[in-house]
C-alpha cells in the first residue's frame, strides 16, 4: 500500500458501497499497521477518544450500552472500555480484517464487547444509551451518511448522545486543509510535494462536506443541538443529541 493509500486507514468504512480508498480495508496486509499508524495520522487521537468518552458520559448511565459504528481497529473501543468498566459495547464494521484487529486490541475486555461484520443496518434495534462514529463518515456520500445517521438515531434512546469525528472541508477549502493533515501524517514537514499528492488523492476519493453541511445533516437525521468539540487541520468532531 502506498503512503497515499495508507492515509485512508485513518478510519474505517461503514458504507454499503465503499469508496475506492475504503476498499483497502478488505486487505489484511494493508490494514496490519493500523494500530501503530493511526495515532500519528490523527492529531490528538488519544484525547479525541477521551473527549468522546466524557461526552457520552454526560447522558449515559453507569451501565451504559454503546453502539460503535466503524469499530474496526478497536482503538476507540479499547479507550472507552478501559475508562468505563461498567459500559457494554456493540461494534459494527464491514471489514473482517479490521474486526480481527479490533478483537486483538480489545481482548482484555471481550466479555463486554460484541463485534459484528456488517453495517449499522445489521445491528440490533437497541435501544442504545449512546453511539460513536469516528473516522468513518468521510468515506460516505451525503445520501449514505444520512442513511447511516438516521439508522443510528433510530437505535438510540431519546436523549442519547452521538459523537462523530472525521475529515471535513473547513472554510470550503478541502484541498489546503487535507494537505496540512497529510503533512502532519507523513511527519515530513519539508515534503510539501508528497503532502500535496496525498491531499489530491484524498480529495478525489473522500466526499467531504463543509462544517455547516455536517451540522445540517445531523439535524436532518433527527439529532438536535449539534456542537463542534474537536478541530484539528481537516478533522472535525461533533456531539449531538437524539431528539
Amino acid at each position: 500500500m502506498s503512503s497515499t493509500d495508507s492515509f485512508f486507514s485513518a478510519g474505517s468504512p461503514a458504507a454499503r458501497e465503499p469508496t475506492a480508498g475504503a476498499k483497502a480495508f478488505t486487505d489484511p496486509g494493508a490494514v496490519s499497521s493500523y494500530v501503530s499508524d493511526t495515532p500519528r495520522k490523527v492529531p490528538g487521537l488519544t484525547d479525541l477518544h477521551r473527549m468522546t468518552t466524557l461526552l457520552l458520559d454526560e447522558h449515559a448511565p453507569e451501565a451504559a450500552h454503546i453502539l460503535v459504528v466503524g469499530a474496526g481497529g478497536g482503538l476507540e473501543l479499547k479507550a472507552m472500555a478501559e475508562a468505563r468498566p461498567g459500559w457494554r459495547f456493540d461494534g459494527v464494521d464491514p471489514s473482517a480484517a479490521m474486526l480481527d484487529i479490533a478483537r486483538r486490541v480489545t481482548a482484555p475486555h471481550a466479555e463486554r464487547i460484541a463485534l459484528l461484520e456488517g453495517t449499522v443496518d445489521q445491528t440490533g434495534a437497541g435501544p442504545y444509551d449512546g453511539a460513536t462514529c469516528l473516522l468513518t463518515l468521510h468515506f460516505l456520500d451525503r445520501e449514505a451518511r444520512l442513511h447511516t445517521l438516521r439508522e443510528i438515531r433510530r437505535r438510540l434512546k431519546p436523549g442519547g448522545v452521538i459523537v462523530v469525528g472525521h475529515h471535513a472541508a473547513p472554510d470550503g477549502n478541502a484541498g489546503l486543509w487535507l494537505e496540512r493533515s497529510a503533512a502532519f501524517a507523513n511527519r515530513a514537514d519539508a515534503d510539501r510535494v508528497g503532502a500535496a499528492a496525498s491531499a489530491r488523492a484524498m480529495r478525489a476519493h473522500l466526499p467531504l462536506l463543509a462544517p455547516d453541511e455536517e451540522e445540517a445533516l445531523l439535524r436532518e437525521a433527527g439529532f438536535s443541538a449539534p456542537a463542534l468539540f474537536y478541530a484539528a487541520f481537516s478533522f472535525r468532531g461533533w456531539v449531538a443529541i437524539a431528539g
